[in-house]
Formats: C-alpha cells, sequence, structure tokens
C-alpha cells in the first residue's frame, strides 16, 4: 500500500521595496523631463506662442485718430477681421491659385518620386547610391538659389529651352503671366521630388523581404510586384508624403517671392497666400494678417486632417 507524500509548501513571494522603485522611477521620469526641457521651451517660444499672439491679434482692431495716426486704440473685433479677410479679393484669388497648383503638382511630383523609388528597389538597378544622390541633390540646393536658377534658366531669350521648342513650333514664354503658375509647379517638382523619394525608398526598404520573395515565387514580378504587393505595403509613406506636400503647398512663398523680387513681369507680389499676408503685414495692417494667416492654417488643417481621415476610412473599409 503506498502513501502519498504532501507536496512542498510553495514559497513565499518575495518582498518587492516599493521605496527604491519609485525611487528609480521619479529618476528616470526627472532624467526624461531633462532632455525634453530644452525641446519644450524652444517649440514654446517659437511654435505656440506666436500661434496663440497671431490668434489673440486676429481677434482685435487698431483705429488711428488724427491726420499722421498719432492717437490709437485696440478695441475688441469679433470676427470682423476675419470677414474682411474673406472678402479681400488678392487673398482669396490667391488661395485658389495655390490650390489649383498643389491639385495638379502634388499627385504629379509624388508620382515621379514613387517611380524613381520603385526604379532605386528593383532588384536590376546598378548605382544606387549614385542615383540616389543625384536625384536628392536638387533639394539639398536652397530654394531661393533654385529660384534664381530656374527664372534664368526660363528667361525667353536666355532659356536653353527657346530654340528647341521653336523648332517644332511651340513659341512659350515661361515666365509669362499665363505660365508662371507651371514655371513655379516646375521649381518646386524639380527641388522635392527626391525628398520625398527617400522618404518612399526607406518604406520599401523596410517591406519584409519574405512578402517580396514569397510574390516572386508566385511569378509575381516587374511592374505587377510593384503594383499588388509593394505599394499597398508603404500606403503610411504615400499618405506622410501627400501630408507634407499640402503643408509645403500652402506655405508656397520663396519661389513666387524670388521672382517677383527680380521684376518678371509676369511674377506677382500676391501669388500666394503668405505672399499677402506679408504684404498686409507691411502696410501696417497687423490684425488683418494675423486674421488671414490663421485662416490659412485653419485651410491647411482640413486638408490635411480631412486626407488622413478619408485614408484611414478607406484602409477600415478595406
Amino acid at each position: 500500500m503506498s502513501t502519498l507524500t504532501p507536496s512542498p509548501p510553495a514559497p513565499a513571494p518575495a518582498r518587492v521595496e516599493a521605496g527604491p522603485i519609485r525611487r528609480h522611477r521619479r529618476r528616470t521620469a526627472l532624467n526624461a523631463a531633462g532632455f525634453l526641457l530644452p525641446f519644450g521651451v524652444l517649440f514654446t517660444a517659437m511654435m505656440l506662442a506666436p500661434i496663440g499672439y497671431a490668434i489673440y491679434q486676429s481677434f482685435f482692431r487698431v483705429e488711428r485718430q488724427g491726420l499722421f495716426g498719432g492717437g490709437q486704440t485696440t478695441r475688441f473685433a469679433g470676427l470682423a477681421n476675419f470677414a474682411d479677410a474673406l472678402q479681400d479679393g488678392d487673398f482669396t484669388a490667391s488661395l485658389g491659385r495655390v490650390a489649383l497648383l498643389g491639385l495638379v503638382q502634388v499627385p504629379v511630383m509624388l508620382g515621379l518620386a514613387l517611380l524613381l523609388a520603385l526604379l532605386l528597389d528593383s532588384r536590376s538597378a546598378r548605382l544606387k547610391k549614385t542615383f540616389r544622390l543625384i536625384y536628392f541633390l536638387p533639394y539639398a540646393l536652397p530654394g531661393a538659389i533654385a529660384a534664381v536658377m530656374w527664372s534664368f534658366l526660363l528667361v525667353k531669350d536666355l532659356s536653353p529651352f527657346t530654340e528647341p521648342l521653336s523648332a517644332i513650333g511651340v513659341g512659350v514664354d515661361f515666365l509669362s503671366a499665363g505660365w508662371i503658375p507651371v514655371s513655379i509647379g516646375n521649381m518646386i517638382t524639380w527641388g522635392w521630388t527626391g525628398y520625398n523619394m527617400l522618404i518612399i525608398y526607406s518604406a520599401l526598404q523596410a517591406l519584409p523581404g519574405e512578402v517580396v520573395e514569397a510574390a516572386t515565387l508566385d511569378n509575381c514580378t516587374g511592374w505587377r510586384l510593384a503594383w499588388y504587393v509593394k505599394i499597398p505595403m508603404i500606403r503610411p509613406a504615400l499618405i506622410l508624403t501627400t501630408v507634407f506636400s499640402i503643408i509645403g503647398t500652402a506655405q508656397l512663398y520663396t519661389e513666387p517671392a524670388v521672382l517677383a523680387a527680380a521684376r518678371i513681369p509676369g511674377a506677382s507680389n500676391k501669388f500666394s497666400p503668405i505672399m499677402n499676408t506679408t504684404l498686409t503685414a507691411s502696410q501696417a495692417d497687423m490684425n488683418l494678417a494675423a486674421a488671414e494667416s490663421v485662416l490659412l492654417a485653419l485651410v491647411t488643417l482640413v486638408l490635411s486632417f480631412g486626407l488622413l481621415k478619408f485614408t484611414q476610412r478607406r484602409t477600415t473599409d478595406a
């Protein structure tokens, strides 16, 4: 007859010293706060404070009295500055120009960036580092210098494109009023395609190798591999570059400002919303300029957030 031996009692859980763990967590939090403090101070001083001050100024209006404006009073104006901004034909026209420019230029630029990234990511590509550097070099050139360079390249009497186009019966003045948006779009595309290409190419490099290998074994190669496998998997990178491009287009300033400063006949110092806002501020109407800045920020926020929500809904439905 066998006897059952009782199992040994379970060991008591080790006591955890709450005090040292709490002190360690507090020390870690303080170290993290110390690293984040310089960024927080600079971000607050250079970003949040100016934005808050602009919003505050947009609700007030300065009324000047006397022949030389010696006496002035500041009063609360509510939404009057925003109404004046929306009734300003130059400001609303600049919003329309930039929206139309972005509607055409952003897809062209991102399409080129995606094409270049896919070509670099293909197995048959050679000299990848060299071509990657060549594509990125235009972004490394400061925007003002690039605009000056293009202003010379597009002058009708100096442009290297004039003669070839004239030979086929096309006489185009790229710096005329009708062609200025096309020329500015060309400058932006030339300067930013390489930047977006690097973002997309980095996303392609991060794709799981086994997924691409499995698709290749299933005879999905070439453009079919790119269209059905790679592009759907890098959708977050494409959305990111699109949002960045929308924000950058809304902030368009350097290229049209350089052309206007060079007194190009077709260039206007009211081409973009930021140029209009700068001109309004230079005319000592800071409150109206603040209202225009807030409106531009709201339009940019709505477009960017709307794109994110639209793509998120499409992804969820799929």
